[in-house]
């Protein structure tokens, strides 16, 4: 069981300090107990029943994103690329069952995520988005156009957010957009005069010739669509211009897995209105018809919420395979259950079955998507799949730092590279760490010449002492290139990597 609305609960904790006051009466106990169920009920307690299937009706529309380095002009305040994130935030939160699928591109296009109707699932993946490690300067609107084409989407309306970049031909992407069918609205971000860009150092940004670069709203954007939108005054109204303009989509029947509850909030409710009749009126008379017209009956929710409990007990007690036993009993199962199913899974070294379940576990919670990805990662380690491994502790971290996956990623690091280096797969090493390595053997042969052979069995005993350091010394120089790696790309380098492909071969970015 659990509560939608938890913070109802904590007005229970003046209630209880009225109890211990003496001068309370029978009637003002009654009341108390009254405001107490009261609460209980807005609290809405519902048993989960898991995911279900429904079709609803939603706009479907994608948003992609100019993240180049041009978007870091202040002419609109703060900048182009904030003033851009905060106007589709307010957007979402004015559209919360419009389906979006989110894409940043540069010179080239990324998909950041994929359709879906969970507004803060896109803020967490622009919020990860960090400008400062975008090199890329040029903008291709030809490769964004041509990722949207292969877009499996019924309808392809492309809410196109830019400055416009560099691009010209607008001929040639019209006609790219007719035959990709794109409906296309589009947000220009920038001003007609324009502005020049501060680097990160407090210098004003030069082109290689050494001009200075101004980045300027392309008015060729302009041609390209009848719905063009230039930026308001401020985010909440460019936000509003914008769902004024998407009015035209249509919206199309979509299926949608949904979290389904059976609401329990009639039973307090229910003994809240009987305990004040009660107490006020002479319903104690009619209390047992009451009853049987209300019908008391056990229903399968309530015996599902019965063998939860033993499940938590048993598994509380290190009994997992009780616990199983008791969770195989529920009818219908809550994302409690299955998470505890997966547990127990795993306490019993069946690693393959905890990951399929915990794979199962749909939540929009991001606490409980950390987690899952974390017992995932877990999983796989024990599997000795540690490039699996890697991925999922990288995935809990971009929901939030933690300790413990943070030094579990390092782990398991360092034991992919040890499982490389006893499978005989040498990773290349520089000149200098060769020469350093080579300039400590040679330390460590003098110190082994000057040594005096006292027995027969020195030579040898000596071998193995060099042995041992070695591995010493490389198993803490395996530690080190970790952590470099670490330090020198972010824990998402994948994603930059990807939005800066080809950037070193950008001829004219500006």
């Amino acid at each position: 069981m659990s509560f939608l609305y938890p913070i109802f609960l904590w007005l229970l904790i003046p209630l209880f300090f009225l109890f211990y006051k003496k001068e309370n009466t029978i009637i003002i106990y009654s009341h108390l107990v009254v405001l107490m169920l009261t609460l209980l009920a807005l609290a809405r307690p519902v048993i989960e029943h898991g995911l279900k299937e429904n079709t609803i009706e939603s706009k479907n529309i994608i948003i992609a994103l100019d993240v180049s380095y041009s978007m870091k002009a202040t002419d609109i305040y703060p900048n182009r690329y904030d003033f851009a994130k905060k106007s589709i935030e307010i957007f979402l939160k004015n559209n919360p069952k419009t389906t979006v699928t989110l894409i940043a591109f540069t010179q080239n296009p990324l998909l950041l995520s994929p359709p879906t109707t969970d507004y803060q699932l896109i803020m967490v993946a622009l919020k990860t988005l960090n400008p400062n490690y975008i090199l890329s300067k040029g903008t291709s609107l030809k490769h964004l156009f041509a990722k949207v084409a292969t877009l499996k989407t019924p309808h392809k309306n492309l809410l196109l957010i830019s400055d416009g970049g560099e691009e010209s031909n607008s001929a040639e992407l019209k006609e790219q957009i007719n035959q990709a069918q794109i409906n296309l609205t589009i947000l220009a971000l920038g001003t007609v005069q324009g502005t020049s860009i501060k680097t990160e150092e407090g210098r004003l940004l030069k082109d290689k010739e050494g001009h200075l670069v101004i980045s300027t709203l392309n008015p060729m954007l302009k041609e390209l669509t009848d719905n063009y939108i230039q930026a308001s005054s401020s985010p909440k109204e460019t936000a509003n211009d914008l769902e004024r303009s998407l009015n035209s989509v249509k919206k199309e029947q979509l299926k949608k897995w949904q979290q389904s509850y059976k609401e329990l909030y009639q039973f307090p409710l229910a003994l809240a209105l009987i305990l004040f009749f009660v107490v006020h009126t002479k319903f104690i008379k009619y209390l047992f018809i009451f009853l049987a017209l209300f019908g008391i009956s056990a229903q399968a929710s309530i015996l599902d919420n019965y063998h939860l409990n033993q499940a938590y007990n048993s598994y509380k007690a290190k009994e997992y395979k009780e616990c199983q036993i008791h969770l195989k009993k529920i009818e219908n199962p809550s994302l409690e259950s299955v998470t505890i199913l997966a547990n127990s899974n795993y306490k019993l070294q069946n690693y393959k079955t905890a990951i399929k379940l915990y794979k199962s576990i749909r939540s929009t919670s991001a606490k409980t998507k950390q987690s899952l990805y974390y017992n995932i990662a877990n999983a796989y380690a024990k599997l000795q799949k540690y490039n699996r491994a890697k991925e999922y502790y990288t995935k809990s971290l971009q929901l939030g730092n933690d300790k413990q996956s943070r030094h579990n990623l390092e782990l398991i690091m360092f034991k992919a590279d040890r499982k490389k280096t006893d499978l005989g797969i040498a990773n290349p090493k520089s000149q200098s760490s060769q020469n350093s390595k080579s300039e400590n053997q040679e330390d460590s042969d003098k110190k082994s010449e000057n040594k005096p052979s006292s027995a027969s069995g020195s030579s040898t005993s000596g071998a193995e002492s060099q042995k041992k350091s070695a591995k010493k010394e490389e198993k803490k120089q395996l530690i080190l290139d970790s952590k470099q790696k670490e330090q020198q790309q972010p824990l998402s380098s994948k994603v930059y990597e990807l939005i800066n492909k080809g950037y070193i071969y950008e001829t004219k970015p500006w």
